[in-house]
């Protein structure tokens, strides 16, 4: 039987909400909308054994699921029915022209955050997105919620979907939470334009995922549309795009972690680190910026952002002094593996392009052995290559990019050395080799690539990396 035909059997109304894709995502949105009394039927075009375990899940609760089932006119069109709805998960161009035939007949396609959103209005969000610096914030923000004993999930682009969250507290039937604390990532921003959490931040702005948004102006559009449906906006003033933009926001928080001083006219920070190392606010000191023990300038920046949002929770500085002093960080974005032999290994996995790497490289001293490799993306390597000139004793290349980099060293005068690998494993033990002889004090994995020639995702490169370094 082909897919289409498979699809062609299902017990759903000749109206109703068709979710596509039975990912994380895609699981929760169609449990919440099932869970809300919305009749809901799966497409999914794979079919593996662990999507066919999670289909008996939906099955179970009398959700029909169609494996096998691609994203296309003809498979549409073999369904005996008119879906009203279309929920996709953001892995799905917003621009498929699936979906745009789709809105073109009236049927209202929505990215997976949307039921998430209309069925938690009773509850405020902090809607966190940004290029680089989201997650931290994110986990940072949940961090001082919880420490200081407010109910704030952490959800979204990072960890359980909002759907699931949303959809198990309902199942619960408990008190609804102080807070949803939410990532956001432009895929699901783009799915999602009405969106509107009463706390909003905005972390950072360079070029990243322009195969999907085609032009920088368009992805800004998509963070910068969130921010403006927010009652609350706080933005980084030390980002270069967000300062350049600065005039066009009728009001906005912004936080820097410099002092004022040579912010332009437009900017009147909120807070600020001084010369001392004080986290400031226009009514005087809050606490030491040194109680975040996350290395570089970048997490002062995380800090204040996260900062900025507990003050209007209600939090207090104390408060906020003794949770930073107990976070324990977020994972593959410089985290500490060990040190061994005089030589601290850091996983910087999370650094998918150049400004990340670039960023990483800022807050370490040198010399180092830098890893770096995987898909490459678009973007302007000129600051990377010149922060690896000044910290990096060598560099091992690894994955599809290899080749590539090496031209890009090579063109930009790197003076030190440049290996080249197949894969992590050789390139993690080259590393440990490298080190000692070169006198580093640290290797730094930190890719500036995409992770999809050898990885599920940047989580998994991750943790196939600390295994090998622990393992040394």
């Amino acid at each position: 039987m082909s897919p289409i035909e498979a699809a062609a059997r299902p017990s759903c109304p000749p109206s109703c909400t068709v979710v596509v894709g039975l990912g994380r995502s895609g699981l929760g949105a169609a449990r919440l909308l099932h869970a809300r009394g919305d009749s809901v039927m799966v497409l999914e075009s794979g079919d593996t054994p662990e999507l066919r375990a999670r289909a008996a899940l939906l099955e179970a609760e009398a959700i029909p699921v169609h494996l096998g089932v691609p994203l296309s006119t003809e498979a549409f069109q073999a369904l005996p029915l008119s879906p009203a709805v279309l929920v996709v998960s953001p892995g799905i161009r917003w621009d498929h022209p699936v979906l745009e035939e789709l809105r073109a007949r009236g049927v209202q396609v929505q990215g997976e955050i949307v039921p998430a959103w209309q069925a938690s209005r009773d509850v405020p969000w902090i809607g966190i997105t940004g290029t680089n610096g989201k997650t931290t914030v994110t986990c940072l923000v949940h961090h001082l919620l919880e420490q200081a004993g407010r109910d704030a999930p952490l959800c979204g682009n990072v960890g359980v979907s909002a759907a699931e969250v949303v959809l198990q507290r309902r199942l619960d039937n408990g008190p609804r939470p102080d807070w949803l604390v939410v990532e956001l990532s432009s895929y699901q921003l783009e799915a999602a334009p009405a969106i509107a959490p009463a706390i909003g931040v905005w972390t950072t702005l360079t070029p990243d995922h322009l195969e999907r948004h085609g032009t920088l102006a368009a992805y800004r559009g998509i963070k910068r549309r969130l921010l403006e449906h927010c009652r609350i906006r706080i933005l980084n003033a030390d980002d270069p795009d967000l300062r350049r933009h600065a005039a066009s926001w009728d009001e906005a928080d912004w936080i820097t972690a410099g002092p004022r001083e040579g912010l332009p006219a437009e900017i009147d920070p909120i807070l600020w680190i001084d010369r001392e190392g004080l986290v400031q606010g226009r009514q005087g000191p809050l606490f030491p910026a040194a109680a975040l023990a996350m290395p570089g300038d970048h997490n002062r920046q995380n800090l204040l952002l996260a900062v900025a949002v507990g003050l209007h929770a209600g939090l207090s500085p104390g408060a906020m002094e003794a949770a930073c002093r107990c976070f324990p960080g977020v994972p593959h974005r410089l985290e500490r593996i060990r040190s061994l032999k005089g030589v601290t290994w850091f996983n910087d996995s999370k650094a998918t392009n150049y400004d990340a790497a670039e960023v990483a490289l800022r807050a370490l001293e040198g010399p180092l052995v830098v890893l770096a490799g995987g898909q490459s993306k678009q973007g302007d390597a000129t600051a990377w290559l010149e922060r690896l000139r000044q910290r990096a004793a060598a560099v091992v290349l690894y994955g599809a990019a290899r080749e590539e980099f090496a031209g890009l060293l090579s063109a930009g005068g790197f003076p030190g050395a440049v290996h080249s690998c197949e894969g992590m494993a050789e390139a993690v033990a080259l590393a440990a080799e490298l080190a000692p002889a070169l006198g580093c004090g640290g290797v730094l994995l930190s890719p500036a690539c995409a992770s999809f020639d050898q990885y599920a995702d940047f989580e998994a490169r991750g943790e196939h990396f600390r295994r090998l370094v622990l393992a040394l």
